[in-house]
């Protein structure tokens, strides 16, 4: 078994609590789901903000909404870049797992998209 990344991002329209956790939320279900994560599984979670996101912690999502209560969780900002994506939260799941690097499925959705357009 190997240690993995499965990458993901997603844009908010505002910066509330209700944005950042409802829209990280719906990036972890759909990172997990499509990799068929098993939460005992996950070795820890990074989680990162634009500057201009910060009325809540992105991994409150996982605490509250995906019970993740033992999985260690980080929340950092990204380099404050003038020309990067505005308003986006970025994840790094590490994943105990045996699948090979190039079986992983990663997410970008809304305006994230623009980050990776050849998935």
């Amino acid at each position: 078994m190997s240690v993995r990344g499965i990458r993901g991002a997603t844009t908010v329209s505002n910066n509330t609590k209700e944005n950042i956790i409802d829209s990280t939320f719906s990036l972890l279900r759909e990172m997990t789901t499509l990799n068929n994560v098993e939460i005992q599984d996950i070795a820890s979670i990074f989680f990162t903000t634009t500057k201009d996101l910060n009325a809540e912690f992105p991994a409150v999502a996982a605490r509250e909404k995906l019970s993740m209560n033992e999985v260690p969780l980080l929340n950092m900002h990204e380099i404050d870049n003038p020309d990067g994506l505005k308003k986006c939260i970025r994840i790094l799941i590490h994943w105990n797992t045996i699948k090979n690097q190039n079986q992983i499925k990663h997410v970008y959705l809304n305006g994230a998209t623009s980050l990776r357009p050849d998935l």
